[in-house]
């Protein structure tokens, strides 16, 4: 029987962790918790060791971020001889059969590293993601957010990349490829892990009976910038790193002009500075990324036409700006024409 653990990082989710670790409590199958706490200073440590002792804790005398606090965990469960680990959002709750159904999927599929749930906003009114998309722009996004939960997203299938909020992680696969990048922080980190995977052949899989509700932005909300810094450092890395050289000159040009609009639209924001501080620290470890990027394009098992064929060949839904930038200069190319 396969050995399998969850891994919840947080900080400062005293009031959001009650309800995550009773629901893990009355799942269907039992997992050991690891709850690795990133220099909480609002009493989660005291609620953890008062009320629920069966947890493993691990606290760390300071926030390293989602990706340190995580591979912390990773690094427990690996010593421990866990074959699968799921990571789980401090502020989701999962359904009864939430852990069951990944695990059933997992070991259905020898080639899956990867499980990802569906995951439905708090009220349970509108999907948060059903599997993270890549695109030709260079952009992730969460497949179906915002759309009202329907039917429309329940077959299990194979998508781009699992979201680190609630996935399903094989062990052997994270030995082969190695765990989240911790330069990330926060922000894209599982995009990058599910690149990576991709890169050295497993396959990553949605399962659609696997359903958490996720009180979204609770934790990033509490510090102002802070998706404004992460994703201005981030975004160029995911793509430097992962994109095969076929396709690197493609992305990159348009995520640099995504990445223009990004910052303006900081700049109006009053986040400026962030956007700035963000590109400063982007560029001053862009050396160690590209020494990544050999690393793994070396490693690499599959064509570039295969990556290419699971990218998404279109902006995401919600990048307005960049749709109607697109659409003037399709006018224009018609009217040279």
């Amino acid at each position: 029987m396969a050995k399998v653990s969850v891994v919840i990082p947080n900080w400062n989710g005293q009031q959001e962790l009650p309800a995550c670790l009773d629901a893990l409590k009355a799942q269907s199958l039992q997992a050991e918790i690891i709850v690795v706490d990133n220099g909480s200073s609002d009493g989660s440590k005291e609620l953890l060791y008062g009320y629920y002792p069966k947890v493993t804790v691990i606290p760390l005398p300071r926030n390293i971020g989602f990706a340190g606090g995580v591979n912390v965990g990773l690094r427990y469960a690996t010593d421990a001889g866990h074959d699968f680990t799921a990571l789980l959002n401090n502020d989701a709750i999962a359904n009864k059969n939430w852990l069951e159904g990944l695990v059933e999927a997992m070991e259905a599929s020898p080639r899956a590293g990867i499980v990802t749930s569906k995951m439905i906003s708090d009220t349970g009114e509108y999907l948060d993601s059903t599997g993270e998309l890549y695109t030709i722009w260079g952009l992730p996004y969460p497949r179906g957010r915002r759309e009202a939960s329907t039917s429309k997203y329940d077959s299990l299938k194979e998508v781009f990349g699992g979201s680190g909020g609630a996935s399903l992680y094989r062990h052997k696969m994270l030995a082969q490829i190695g765990f989240l990048d911790e330069d990330f922080f926060a922000y894209y980190e599982d995009v990058d892990l599910s690149f990576r995977a991709q890169l050295a052949g497993w396959k990553v899989l949605y399962e659609p009976a696997a359903i958490v509700r996720h009180h979204i932005g609770s934790t990033s909300s509490r510090v102002r910038g802070f998706t404004t810094y992460q994703a201005m450092k981030n975004l160029p890395w995911l793509a430097i790193k992962n994109v095969p050289k076929g396709l690197l000159r493609k992305v990159l040009l348009r995520l640099s002009l995504a990445y223009l609009l990004f910052f303006g639209r900081a700049v109006v924001r009053g986040q400026g500075w962030l956007a700035l501080k963000g590109m400063g620290r982007m560029l001053r470890l862009l050396p160690k990324k590209i020494v990544q990027r050999r690393r793994i394009q070396k490693k690499r098992t599959v064509s570039p036409r295969y990556i290419n064929s699971i990218l998404t060949h279109d902006l995401p839904p919600d990048a307005r700006g960049l749709r109607s930038l697109r659409a003037f200069w399709w006018k224009l190319r018609k009217k040279k024409a």
